[in-house]
């Protein structure tokens, strides 16, 4: 393919160059001209979302086929999510209070279960100890000069 385009290149060097015709260079120059003033007339500003897509398009040039698919699974987990509270059932303000029977059965069943297990008598780390002052030091020397 290389030769092909050294044979091309070397019949181009041969061929002699020619001339724009007068009318088309005038013509040429005229319309190169208008389109450097309007472009000039024209203050160049990109709009907040061009600016976005720029910057997002740089970002996730090497897949944004695999980045479009993970915001697409993350909007389908986030819709879902969104449904679901709306239709969750709230427990706690459908419960009533538990009438007095059953409070009183609850207490009873306490109170066989502590009998069962031994429970009325306190363990040794659950009582009271009894503060018993002891003197300081200070007290000691007062009392013994």
């Amino acid at each position: 393919m290389s030769d092909e385009l050294k044979q091309f290149e070397k019949l181009l060097e041969g061929q002699p160059s020619r001339q724009v015709p007068a009318e088309w260079r005038n013509e040429i120059l005229v319309a190169a001209g208008e389109a450097q003033v309007i472009r000039n007339a024209q203050p160049i500003g990109h709009s907040f979302f061009a600016i976005l897509n720029r910057r997002l398009a740089s970002l996730l040039w090497p897949h944004p086929v695999a980045w479009a698919g993970l915001a697409a699974v993350w909007i389908f987990i986030l819709a879902a999510n969104v449904s679901m509270r709306d239709q969750m059932p709230v427990v706690a303000k459908k419960t009533l209070p538990p009438s007095p029977e059953v409070v009183a059965e609850l207490q009873q069943q306490h109170r066989l279960l502590a009998e069962l297990l031994g429970a009325n008598d306190v363990p040794a780390a659950d009582r009271p100890k009894v503060f018993v002052p002891k003197p300081r030091s200070e007290r000691v020397e007062i009392l013994t000069a």
